[in-house]
């Protein structure tokens, strides 16, 4: 579990605060976020708890801080994201939201690959009622996440980004040191680094980038070092 990361930026002459939690979880060291804001209104962003401590882990931080869950959102709909949504579910009533193009990977392929990978799969696994849609504001708080497609490691990968506080949050499309990989169901290699060049040049570089695996790091930064952006290869 990371040391909460605050970020602030000031809009009308007034400093405000978004904080960010992160939790490095399962066994493909997957980043489970929690952001919020000074109303204690909470997201929960691909949320991969999956042995019993790492979940009673969430719990407690969430108690503790007093935050208030509004919406469990999904980067994209692959298994390791997603381990934790009947705990949520449970725990704050909350339904798990995916881009409209993941839906399928949702109800079709992911039942197939947990069987695949688990013998005794210990969870239910939360189908959404709502789907993303490109553009989309989340509203949380005083503060606002925008989805922004990102197809290519998945069909409905995106990122979530507060334009307000200067955070993203990229997935498995775009890691501080590499980029996703596009050889998964629904994977597609041009996509992804098309979606990569379109958020490269939509966000601003001071934009700090929260991915789904590995440390955060500014998007100028990110373009300066790494190698999958600067000719090297991919996994």
């Amino acid at each position: 579990m990371e040391v909460t990361i605050f970020a602030p930026y000031r809009q009308n002459l007034k400093r405000v605060m978004v904080q960010v939690q992160k939790f490095t979880v399962n066994t493909f060291a997957e980043c489970t976020h929690v952001i919020w804001d000074e109303t204690c209104e909470a997201v929960i962003i691909d949320c991969g708890v999956y042995k019993f401590g790492e979940r009673e882990r969430l719990i407690r931080f969430i108690e503790v801080q007093g935050l208030r869950p509004v919406r469990l959102l999904l980067t994209h709909a692959h298994h390791d994201h997603l381990y934790g949504n009947d705990l949520i579910r449970d725990r704050y009533g909350l339904l798990p939201e995916v881009h409209c193009a993941d839906e399928w990977i949702m109800k079709e392929h992911l039942p197939i690959r947990m069987a695949e990978i688990y013998k005794n799969y210990p969870y239910d696994i939360p189908m959404p009622e709502h789907y993303l849609t490109d553009g989309e504001q989340i509203p949380f708080g005083n503060h606002m996440l925008r989805v922004i497609h990102t197809p290519g490691h998945s069909p409905g990968s995106v990122f979530f980004y507060c334009e307000q506080a200067g955070i993203a949050f990229s997935g498995d499309t775009l890691y501080d040191d590499d980029i996703g990989s596009s050889n998964l169901v629904g994977g597609n290699y041009e996509q992804l680094m098309d979606s990569i060049d379109y958020v490269l040049q939509l966000l601003p570089d001071e934009t700090v980038i929260y991915p789904g695996h590995g440390a955060k790091n500014t998007l100028a930064k990110i373009k300066a070092h790494n190698p999958a952006l600067n000719g090297g290869s991919i996994f």
